[in-house]
């Protein structure tokens, strides 16, 4: 039985020359030193205000493999974010993996990438799986959106969270990930995630770190994400933060036995 995991380092140790900076109020920001950056930031953004298309166009075929799906998927434009995002950013992982874990959205790092959670958020998730002794690569991990939502300021990308309508565009795609791999558990990381997984009635500090059952006999649970953990006012905060996030997580160490 396959699970769906919801998730978020130390932002001392996050400089500008490794591309974040964490602002006066704790936010993550997102600096683009790189060649390829610099000329991201020159772009200007479509204006992200506008109404979203709700007419999901669906892949007409995508045959029934995680490949075919990917490929299908750079060409998505069933809303305007892929306009100003430098890619899709797809899932990855192995294609009958037992634990499929869900974030909210791409960020800066796997926007330039290509690749989800290789971000601050990316790596807090991988030091937390370590922690309890899993195996990160064992897992399938994917985003509920597979655009990075931003907006410019000077030379920063600001993460913008998706809306509701940006979710329904890319569900297409989270269905599709979810059908191909049949996970045994699935991992919520985030609000936006666990909605698109459990609906939109669920609330994540309500319900986080318990069991919910899914269509087909796979259960999952949802916790906050890594970047939630980051943004937490004070290391005394963000330290029982990582404490909690880790012990939502526990569920999938005990999943085993």
């Amino acid at each position: 039985m396959a699970s769906i995991l919801c998730t978020g380092l130390n932002p001392s140790r996050l400089t500008q020359s490794q591309g974040i900076i964490i602002s006066s109020g704790g936010h993550l920001v997102f600096y683009a030193p790189s060649t390829r950056s610099q000329t991201m930031a020159k772009r200007k953004p479509a204006n992200t205000e506008s109404r979203v298309r709700t007419t999901v166009n669906a892949p007409t075929s995508t045959g029934n493999s995680l490949a075919a799906l990917r490929s299908a998927a750079k060409g998505c434009r069933n809303c305007e974010l892929w306009k100003d995002a430098t890619q899709t950013v797809f899932g990855e992982g192995p294609a009958r993996a037992r634990v499929l874990v869900v974030g909210e959205q791409p960020g800066n790092e796997e926007d330039l990438q290509g690749r989800p959670f290789v971000g601050p958020a990316g790596k807090l998730f991988d030091k937390a799986v370590a922690e309890l002794g899993l195996d990160r690569s064992a897992m399938y991990v994917t985003n509920a959106v597979k655009h990075f939502r931003f907006e410019m300021r000077g030379k920063f990308r600001l993460h913008r969270s998706p809306t509701s309508a940006h979710v329904r565009a890319c569900h297409v795609w989270l269905e599709g990930e979810l059908r191909r791999v049949k996970p045994d558990i699935v991992v919520c990381l985030g609000a936006i995630a666990a909605k698109a997984v459990f609906g939109s009635g669920f609330g994540l500090m309500r319900e986080r770190g318990t069991w919910q059952e899914l269509p087909g006999g796979a259960r999952g649970f949802a916790t906050v994400h890594p970047s939630w953990v980051l943004r937490q006012r004070d290391s005394a905060s963000r330290e029982q933060a990582y404490r909690d996030f880790v012990a939502d997580l526990e569920l999938l160490v005990e999943s085993r036995s």
